[in-house]
């Protein structure tokens, strides 16, 4: 199991669990046996993983990235969600690099917060995470008279067959992580 362990590097030397195990194993594997992925994922490894439930039965499997592997990572993207889709079975993969929310200074505070590590900032780098390979081409915001909000997210159509089944997964996946409503979808065509 040494071998699959150099996969996954956890905050603070933290022990990962046995579902982050088989994700690092599943990892490892691809590098062995997947000549067309075995350069790039050699320098490649995870920080954590876990399974969200997804409206339908089904599950999926978010795995945390390092932040500065995330460009390494997009180069890949389709090839290793494919591969690790075919590994898990039945289960959709997604891949989104780790991000830190630092909270606003305090008043009378010298120090600013990069742009960069505001609540917002992150929620909406991670939107673009979870929608991989498709682009968010629009958003809506949708203010219901009970006062919630619910967001519109207009993805590419030309990913549209890529991504289309996958839309349940997005919206409960991006529910679990940053607590907001949205509902995925393409823009409609005029012919």
């Amino acid at each position: 199991m040494f071998s699959a362990q150099k996969k996954i590097h956890k905050d603070k030397d933290a022990e990962p669990t046995e579902f982050e195990e088989s994700v690092a194993q599943a990892v490892f594997d691809l590098e062995n046996t997947n000549q067309e992925l075995k350069s790039e994922l050699k320098d490649l490894y995870i920080n954590s993983a876990m399974q969200i439930d997804v409206p339908g039965n089904r599950k999926a499997v978010v795995i945390h990235i390092p932040y500065r592997l995330r460009k390494a990572y997009r180069k890949i993207h389709t090839k290793l969600v494919r591969e690790l889709e075919k590994k898990f079975s039945g289960k959709d993969v997604i891949l989104i690099a780790t991000r830190r929310i630092l909270r606003p200074p305090k008043k009378g505070s010298a120090v600013q917060r990069p742009r960069s590590r505001t609540l917002t900032s992150v929620h909406e780098a991670m939107l673009e995470d979870v929608v991989l390979p498709a682009e968010i081409v629009g958003k809506r915001i949708r203010y219901r008279l009970d006062g919630s909000k619910i967001m519109k997210v207009f993805l590419d159509p030309k990913e549209r067959n890529n991504t289309e089944y996958k839309l349940d997964t997005f919206t409960a996946v991006y529910r679990k992580l940053s607590g907001k409503d949205v509902v995925f979808d393409f823009p409609v065509t005029e012919a």
